[in-house]
């Protein structure tokens, strides 16, 4: 596949090392010298410098050859007029376009994206993206990383396991022996700096990350298994009131039994999210103000979500609305090194914004009846859910006997309201959904499965 990726920052960086390390031809083109420097040196891609808008820069980049056009700049208008540029001089078949701004995406505008007026085939909101990751992780407060598949009837979970928990030693043979009844399996583990699909009888041990497979109904108990059990919070304390802190606060709101404050330091922007909000109290001061965040109730929070645009803001307000007695803190971080702290800061949860919207944006590219993409693991594994079509090599196959290569491991097949797991008796048919967990260099071989092809692997 040829692809143009119009944008270097952190997105078009994702999006292209994902794209180039499965041998697709990439061209990136930005403005910035630097970044186009920093994208070839790093990795496997053609760079242009120049407007991603602009006819010349996209013939020059290979558009009229171009199966793929993905819009990631920092302008929701360069990216517009891009896709409608490589719809009209190029006949581009897929067009995808990050839209920050959310005048653009109202409902009340919902044909300006058709074919006939601006034809986008896909638009990323990471805003709106990061939000519902954000609500996701508070649907599962015990888990590390989160992920619903077929309609929410299942999810993929990442659970630690703690010094002195009753799963450390055990493995899967035993675990599923032990909770017969329980809808669950075990996909993936990372161990320090591995990603591995484990055997029967690998033993988890204690400090591993393991991806669990859960039935939604089953996920409270699994996480008690795990120890990992937690009220869902309803006290909540939110840093940031910017796009991504007002979509979560009106979500809160929506759910009976949650309070919500949201602390905000600029004042238009507190003011506005105070028109905006109906049960919500807004603070306006630092969410650095150890006095404002007791005004904000900290002290008997249950979570804290620090959501502004920077990063260390974020990391110390999460630490100090901790220490001040929120039992639970979750956070935006965009740089990856800074990640690495969360443990040694006693953070819970951080949430990486890019990776959000690679995850999206990789969804919609993928081959085959790709519905579902979630990367874990920093990106070193992927969840893939597809729909089995008549001429898959999945189709007749037994679930319980599956062959697959020893980097890749199914977690479950939904059809219609049942679940089934890899120790089930039965048969893939037509229309079924799987979801597979693949380490990054098996991900071809999972879009392979759901392709309209006779062929396997």
């Amino acid at each position: 596949m040829k692809a143009v990726v119009c944008g270097a920052g952190r997105v078009g960086y994702g999006i292209a090392r994902e794209l180039a390390a499965e041998g697709n031809s990439v061209t990136v083109v930005d403005w910035s010298q630097g970044l186009i420097d920093r994208i070839t040196t790093d990795l496997d891609v053609r760079g242009i410098v120049g407007h991603g808008a602009h006819p010349d820069t996209l013939e020059k980049a290979g558009m009229r050859d171009a199966d793929l056009l993905v819009a990631v700049t920092y302008s929701d208008e360069t990216n517009m007029v891009a896709c409608q540029v490589a719809h009209s001089l190029f006949d581009t078949p897929l067009k995808i376009a990050r839209v920050r701004a959310q005048s653009y995406l109202d409902k009340a505008w919902r044909d300006l994206f058709a074919r006939g007026a601006m034809p986008i085939d896909v638009t990323i909101s990471p805003e709106l993206e990061v939000s519902r990751s954000v609500l996701q992780r508070m649907e599962t407060p015990g888990a590390s990383a989160t992920a619903p598949f077929a309609n929410n009837r299942v999810q993929l979970l990442g659970l630690r396991i703690e010094e002195g928990s009753p799963i450390a030693g055990t493995n899967r043979e035993q675990l599923l022996s032990l909770f017969p009844e329980l809808g669950m399996d075990i996909a993936g583990v990372r161990r320090e700096d591995e990603v591995f699909i484990p055997e029967e009888r690998d033993p988890l041990m204690t400090g591993d990350d393991v991806f669990v497979t859960v039935a939604a109904t089953h996920v409270p108990r699994v996480l008690d298994v795990f120890g990992h059990q937690a009220q869902r919070a309803r006290k909540v304390v939110i840093v940031g009131a910017g796009n991504i802190g007002l979509y979560v606060a009106r979500a809160l709101e929506r759910m009976a039994g949650v309070r919500v404050r949201i602390i905000e330091a600029d004042k238009a922007r507190a003011e506005t999210a105070a028109d905006g909000l109906k049960r919500t109290v807004v603070l306006h001061g630092d969410g650095l103000d150890k006095r404002l965040l007791h005004e904000a109730g900290v002290e008997d929070a249950e979570l804290a979500i620090c959501l502004t645009n920077d990063d260390k803001v974020n990391l110390l307000a999460a630490v100090m609305a901790k220490r001040e007695g929120a039992q639970r803190t979750l956070c935006l971080v965009n740089e990856p090194g800074l990640k690495e702290v969360r443990e040694e800061l006693g953070i819970d949860i951080t949430l990486d914004p890019r990776g959000v919207t690679v995850s999206t944006i990789l969804q919609h590219i993928r081959r085959g009846r790709i519905t579902g993409l979630q990367t874990f693991a920093d990106g070193a594994a992927e969840a893939l859910e597809g729909i089995v079509l008549a001429t898959s090599p999945l189709a007749g196959k037994s679930l319980r006997t599956l062959d697959l290569p020893e980097d890749v491991s199914v977690c479950a097949l939904v059809r219609g309201d049942k679940v089934y797991f890899r120790r089930d008796d039965v048969t893939i048919e037509t229309n079924d959904r799987v979801i597979f967990f693949a380490l990054k260099g098996a991900v071809p071989k999972v879009e392979q499965l759901f392709r309209v092809s006779l062929e396997y692997f």
